[in-house]
């Protein structure tokens, strides 16, 4: 089967411009990293290392999300946060034109890499890197993650499961996420000269840090939108 391909490419003022290829197997929604002949220091496992990383006996010199945020670590450490970028992202379903920010643009393709790198502690998020929505908003990105994980619930229901409807094991995934983040902040702002790319997981994070605690009300908020179904 061929890859699955997101196109991201961004474009500056000066007319600087930089084309990342996401490259996804087909099935498994695994990155293919590129090959390379080396990496730098900063993606040693043991740099600002993640809090209860689950590489960190496995014989692993490198760490793979930070492997996966290279290519994009190379052009966005040296933007500022706030400068305006023209960005095109293509799928096989649709092109996306906009024009946002620097740190907006990388997060949001940042995310789709964390998404889908082959660090363990992120795999749970490879359903949602699937149907990526580029540029997606708070309110749009609470709809796909519990919907995505509600989904789950039935999948695992089929198989003899317990299903959580709760919604307590997504909050867990992401107070994990903030710790990922958090570190992953470190390791990024120690090999850069300006903020576009740290500004950019500290966009990611502000989500994945409020999550645990606001899940109830921001599903709340959407509840008005199902009243069809409550009557059947």
């Amino acid at each position: 089967m061929d890859a699955l391909k997101i196109i991201y490419r961004f474009s500056t003022a000066e007319g600087a411009s930089e084309t990342f290829v996401v490259s996804l197997d087909p099935v498994s929604l695994a990155l293919r990293y590129p090959a390379r002949s080396a990496l730098p220091t900063w993606t040693r496992l043991v740099h600002h290392q993640c809090p209860h990383c689950p590489l960190a006996s496995s014989g692993k010199t490198d760490c793979p999300m930070a492997e996966a945020l290279l290519d994009l670590q190379n052009f966005a450490g040296h933007l500022d946060s706030f400068k305006p970028l023209e960005v095109s992202i293509t799928t096989a379903e649709r092109d996306i034109r906009t024009q946002v920010p620097a740190q907006r643009a990388f997060s949001s393709l940042m995310g789709l890499l964390i998404a889908t790198c082959h660090c363990p502690d992120v795999t749970w998020l490879r359903p949602m890197a699937r149907f990526h929505l580029a540029m997606a908003t708070e309110e749009e990105t609470i709809y796909r993650a519990t919907s995505m994980y509600l989904l789950a619930q039935y999948f695992r229901h089929k198989r003899g499961a317990v299903p959580d409807l709760s919604l307590d094991g997504l909050r867990k995934r992401y107070q994990r996420l903030h710790e990922i983040n958090v570190a992953m902040a470190a390791r990024l702002s120690s090999s850069v000269d300006k903020d576009g790319s740290v500004n950019a997981v500290i966009l990611l994070d502000l989500f994945a840090k409020t999550m645990p605690y606001s899940v109830a009300d921001s599903v709340a908020e959407l509840e008005y939108l199902f009243h069809p179904y409550f009557d059947s």
